[in-house]
């Protein structure tokens, strides 16, 4: 597991090579909540997920990403709100060793 930089603001757009991915990550708040899009390659692997405590983003082998994602609430089980990203609220990179061989 490795945790991603993010900052506290309600929209931001991170490139990180994970797995030898070349990532492009879109995080932006929404009334209804916080979500997360992954590209690699420039490419869309995921698109409007929402993003809510300990549940992985991208779930399914199938899309051809590989590792996943998930927010950790370090104060309790509450989803991610851009106030507190970075801080209460961390981005979990989930390597393939991670999930148990599943991704």
């Amino acid at each position: 597991m490795q945790i991603v930089p993010i900052n506290a603001t309600p929209s931001q757009t991170l490139s990180i090579s994970l797995a030898n991915q070349s990532c492009t990550l879109n995080l932006y708040q929404r009334l209804s909540g916080f979500y997360m899009d992954v590209l690699v390659n420039d490419e869309p692997i995921i698109e409007g997920v929402i993003c809510e405590d300990r549940n992985r983003i991208v779930r399914d082998l199938y899309l051809g990403f590989v590792g996943d994602f998930a927010f950790i609430d370090t104060q309790g089980t509450s989803d991610p709100q851009y106030m507190g990203l970075g801080a209460r609220w961390l981005l979990a990179y989930l390597e393939a060793s991670d999930l148990g061989g599943e991704g």
